[in-house]
């Protein structure tokens, strides 16, 4: 059955046609089997059985409406989700979502993904992904408190630590997840391991912070490794300026490399010099302390700061784009490759759009897709589930260890199966990898 790109049309064909409207999740779909299509030919068992039909359809889909009272005493509505995607190798593992843009399409982009990026880890997680069109920025914490503990009155019907088990996400801090722990512990009687990315006087774990952002930068060292290269001496522009940013800058900087950018959704500064450990330690206290914007980072070290942009005409060896998808076009990726960047990892979920992945590829560039790269996030969480389950706690050089390797062994899949001649195609290579794990547990299980 040749003609792939007529099976991939056919097939999506399906999906839109099912799925009126959600763009972000047609793209996603659509990266995955055009990578899929062909090995599925070469594998008949998959076709046969309809593993990616199955795949495509979510297992559950959970919508509801979350009233709450803002500090005036009026009643506010917002919608909550959660898409419980494939729970073939485990409890279905994915965060939850705060932002005005939520949507049922935006949140099964991320689910479709997320179960790919799970079988990556090799732990034993499933895929799911929720939140709500509720924005945190400006409520003051009583209003944030309020609306937590009514999005989990109904969400804890629905979830637990052997059957879906949520985290954080963009707009879902240490804050938030701490209010719907308290509502889901009031509600339920039980301390259980039912949410991740938890504080760590109450069962969270080392390292969670950190690991989304440490983990696309493991994620990158290894790639740079296969030219010989290492973060030394290197420019690396990152975009973003929230937990993963602020990670991914500490790590590149301790491995000898220089970032130069972070950025807003107002825009982005750029520092010559460098943002080294006394830097970032003020945008931290800037983003997480007083919620402020990284303009106040130009003001106060005397820099430029470029509103309403992106930082990707900056020239740098690696790019990190750890904000949000569709972040890079294919203007700004061919800018990019002029100025000669050679290494790119996303540290967000689809920053890149497809016509700037098929820049990167066609360049040869290192493309590290984000459920390869950005797994160091949910790989932690499925290590803060095992300590939870085993009533212990890990060192904080234990858990690191553990997040290295697991990001080493997920370049390792990617390499397996990407290898084209002399290229990895890091896309190819996550897309087949987590998909045979997860395909061979549905073949084993029956219909489900």
């Amino acid at each position: 059955m040749a003609n792939y790109e007529q099976q991939v049309n056919d097939f999506m064909a399906k999906v839109i046609a099912k799925n009126p409207g959600e763009l972000e999740f047609h793209q996603a779909v659509h990266e995955v089997v055009e990578s899929l299509v062909p090995f599925i030919d070469e594998n008949p068992q998959y076709r046969e059985a309809k593993i990616l039909d199955r795949m495509v359809e979510p297992e559950r889909v959970l919508m509801f409406r979350v009233p709450w009272l803002d500090d005036k005493g009026d009643i506010q509505i917002n919608r909550g989700y959660r898409i419980e995607m494939n729970s073939a190798i485990g409890p279905y593992k994915g965060g939850l979502r705060f932002h005005p843009t939520v949507n049922l399409g935006i949140l099964k982009f991320l689910a479709f993904e997320q179960v790919l990026k799970n079988s990556l880890t090799t732990l034993p997680m499933g895929g799911g992904k929720g939140g709500s069109d509720f924005d945190p920025k400006g409520k003051s914490d009583n209003e944030v408190m309020r609306f937590c503990q009514s999005f989990m009155t109904e969400l804890q019907r629905h979830i637990g630590p052997d059957t879906d088990v949520p985290a954080g996400d963009i707009g879902v801090g240490g804050r938030e997840i701490g209010f719907l722990y308290g509502q889901y512990k009031r509600l339920r009687n039980e301390f259980t391991g039912v949410l991740t990315g938890k504080g760590l006087e109450w069962g969270g774990s080392l390292i969670r912070p950190e690991a989304t952002g440490y983990g696309a930068t493991y994620f990158a060292k290894e790639m740079l490794a296969t030219r010989g290269e290492t973060f030394e001496g290197k420019t690396v522009v990152i975009s973003g300026s929230g937990n993963v940013a602020q990670y991914a800058c500490e790590k590149v900087t301790q491995l000898g490399g220089k970032v130069v950018t972070l950025s807003d959704s107002s825009g982005y500064i750029y520092d010559p010099d460098g943002i080294d450990a006394d830097k970032l330690a003020y945008v931290m206290h800037l983003k997480n302390v007083k919620r402020g914007r990284i303009k106040e980072y130009a003001d106060k070290y005397g820099v430029n700061y470029y509103p309403g942009e992106r930082p990707w005409g900056i020239k740098c060896d690696v790019a990190m784009p750890c904000a949000t998808q569709n972040e890079i076009s294919e203007e700004e990726a061919k800018v990019l490759v002029a100025n000669g960047c050679f290494c790119v990892s996303e540290g967000a979920n689809m920053p890149s759009t497809p016509e700037a992945v098929i820049v990167f590829e066609k360049n040869k560039l290192l493309f590290a897709p984000g459920k390869a790269s950005n797994a160091g996030g949910v790989a932690v969480s499925g290590l803060e589930m095992s300590q939870n389950s085993l009533r212990l706690s890990w060192t904080r050089e234990e858990v690191d260890n553990r997040l290295h390797q697991i990001m080493k062994d997920i370049h390792s899949t990617c390499v397996k199966y990407g290898t084209e001649g002399d290229y990895v195609n890091y896309v190819k290579g996550a897309n087949i990898g987590g998909f045979v794990k997860v395909a061979d547990a549905m073949l084993a299980q029956g219909l489900v």
